[in-house]
């Protein structure tokens, strides 16, 4: 693989310069902006800080593939996402539904595989087949809710508004090309950048007051 090689899958980008998608690479800001305020939420909790740190990368590396456009920039945005979706799932299983380290561990590993087989049957959904590899998360936070709904009903909630907003998300994420000509070249991928960074912001604000409350 050409780890050089320009990729070229957005709306707003029509050339390989390094501005030539000026709005997708300036909304990464939300989630550095995000980041700091999850920051200043989670102080001197461990798990917390390492989700609000992971969400910083998040905004650099999303950065760099908006301005850079190459195959490795595009590993720079796509491994923190991945890395943060893996943590909060350890999380999740450790401290919502309280159970033992191993089993947190075994649930966090069984999830990339189990997203993978569910890839052939998300990539028909309607709309959603460019994004069809984020599918199986939203899932997986309504499932935490529908478990978590009479034990920790605010908890769940929570959760319950994340993959809303997620949904949300990448529904703007999957329009960027089919309303390309609509916006005049400009695309919607800005949007999944503002709402994803509000939504895991939410999902550690979400984690850290299920702390407080246990």
């Amino acid at each position: 693989m050409d780890w050089s090689e320009s990729i070229d899958a957005y709306c707003e980008r029509l050339g390989p310069e390094v501005w030539a998608e000026p709005v997708n690479a300036l909304t990464n800001l939300a989630f550095i902006l995000a980041a700091l305020w999850a920051w200043s939420r989670v102080r001197g909790m461990a798990t917390g800080q390492v989700l609000a740190g992971i969400l910083f990368v998040i905004g650099v590396g999303s950065g760099l593939f908006h301005t850079l456009a190459t195959a490795w920039a595009s590993m720079a945005d796509t491994l923190p996402i991945v890395a943060f979706i893996l943590v909060y799932i350890y999380a999740a299983t450790r401290d919502f539904l309280h159970r033992p380290r191993w089993q947190a561990g075994l649930v966090t590993l069984a999830f990339p595989f189990a997203a993978g087989a569910m890839a052939p049957m998300m990539s028909g959904v309607p709309l959603y087949g460019a994004s069809a590899g984020y599918l199986p998360v939203p899932l997986m936070i309504a499932a935490y809710a529908l478990i978590l709904a009479r034990r920790a009903p605010a908890t769940a909630r929570g959760l319950a508004i994340g993959a809303g907003i997620l949904v949300l998300s990448l529904t703007f994420r999957s329009l960027d090309m089919p309303l390309c000509g609509a916006t005049g070249g400009l695309g919607t991928h800005f949007l999944w950048h503002i709402l994803n960074a509000v939504m895991l912001a939410w999902m550690i604000e979400v984690w850290r007051r299920h702390q407080l409350r246990a």
